[in-house]
């Protein structure tokens, strides 16, 4: 918005010439995010306790858990606003990128709210799952639908590679997602993303500082993405497909960093707040859409490793309990207890060091993420 406002008065204006600068929209964006954070997080901590919405507490997880009763939830009603009104004020409104987005965190918020609402109001197990499930299908059709059909309300570069997405590691070679015109396999690989991302981000979601420590880390990742696609020249260097606007995505991401620095201020060790499935689901869908539309989705498992092996523990503990009981009359469970962050801490690691060991991993998959671009 400022964008549209302000830089059109650059020649009465000096300093205004700034917000043609994707850098310094980007930062601007962050630390909004990050002030928006602050003022919203005491007051939204104050709601709910006077409201008492907490999160239910597994009574099977880790003893020291139960000290975490009463803890408020519903904390991405901290982070929504910080990451949209961020994106919203320093981001160009004339890019549909940014709308995708912002369609993406404001869909999955809205649905990440009425399940925690349902837990504290009507039914503790929340939304039914089928009915979350269609949510997060219906916003990955329609945005399947919208980046295959009408490709070039983004871009004609963009029109061309529409189903393509770039191979890691590989140097001018990308997988195609829609071979022979097969459009519907690409907007199944939309839903899978989408739907894929915010279960994991919702499932790392478990101890204090985690889920928002990763998520902050893979926005960094998207954010040098997404400049670097959106950079003719970069991206040139790097073998990777130009797509004009991308760099746009990069303000968003700032906006999630900042958000997420300030929502771990409140999150840290010993939590104030729960994020709840109304920041997770939120964040998973934005992160997702990110990769979509930067053409890097096979990048995301790399960068969102954390989130994958998350998810994948939660599977085969369940599967392989199914499969025990069938084959020795009893279940079976492979983990200590899932998802895996849990199997660590009753194997007698302190939740933060849990935490802060995850984090590293992330940050070594960034690393990894971005080298390899230069071993292809």
């Amino acid at each position: 918005m400022f964008y549209h406002l302000l830089y059109p008065l650059r020649d009465l204006i000096s300093g205004f010439n700034v917000f043609r600068y994707i850098t310094f929209r980007a930062g601007a964006a962050a630390v909004t995010a990050l002030v928006i954070s602050f003022i919203v997080g005491p007051l939204i901590i104050k709601k709910m306790q006077k409201k008492g919405i907490t999160e239910e507490i597994r009574s099977d997880g880790p003893s020291t858990h139960q000290s975490k009763v009463g803890t408020p939830t519903m904390g991405g009603l901290i982070i929504l606003p910080a990451i949209l009104l961020g994106t919203l004020l320093f981001a160009r409104l004339d890019h549909p990128q940014v709308w995708v987005l912002i369609i993406a965190t404001a869909w999955m918020g809205c649905v990440g709210f009425l399940d925690d609402w349902l837990k504290n109001h009507k039914d503790k197990k929340g939304l039914i799952p089928r009915y979350k499930l269609t949510g997060q299908i219906l916003l990955g059709v329609l945005i399947g639908s919208v980046l295959y059909f009408f490709p070039d309300i983004f871009s004609t570069q963009f029109a061309d590679c529409k189903t393509a997405s770039t191979l890691p590691f590989f140097k001018n070679k990308f997988l195609e997602f829609a071979p022979f015109g097969l459009w519907p396999i690409y907007i199944i690989m939309v839903v899978i993303v989408l739907t894929g991302t915010s279960n994991g981000v919702n499932l790392t979601d478990g101890q204090d500082g985690l889920a928002i420590g990763v998520v902050g880390i893979m926005a960094v990742g998207f954010a040098i993405l997404a400049y670097i696609s959106g950079h003719a020249v970069f991206s040139g260097y790097l073998n990777i497909f130009f797509l004009p606007g991308s760099g746009e995505i990069a303000v968003y991401c700032a906006a999630i960093i900042g958000a997420a620095l300030g929502f771990l201020w409140f999150n840290a060790y010993p939590a104030q707040i729960f994020m709840g499935d109304t920041g997770a689901l939120a964040l998973g869908a934005g992160l997702g859409a990110c990769a979509i539309l930067i053409k890097k989705e096979l990048f995301l498992l790399m960068l969102g490793g954390v989130l994958v092996v998350e998810a994948l523990s939660v599977i085969i503990q369940r599967y392989y309990f199914k499969y025990t009981r069938k084959r020795f009359g009893e279940g079976r469970r492979f983990f200590r207890m899932a998802p895996i962050h849990h199997h660590f801490e009753l194997l007698g690691w302190p939740e933060s060091r849990v935490v802060v060991r995850i984090w590293i991993v992330g940050i070594l998959l960034l690393f990894l993420t971005m080298t390899s671009f230069k071993v292809r």
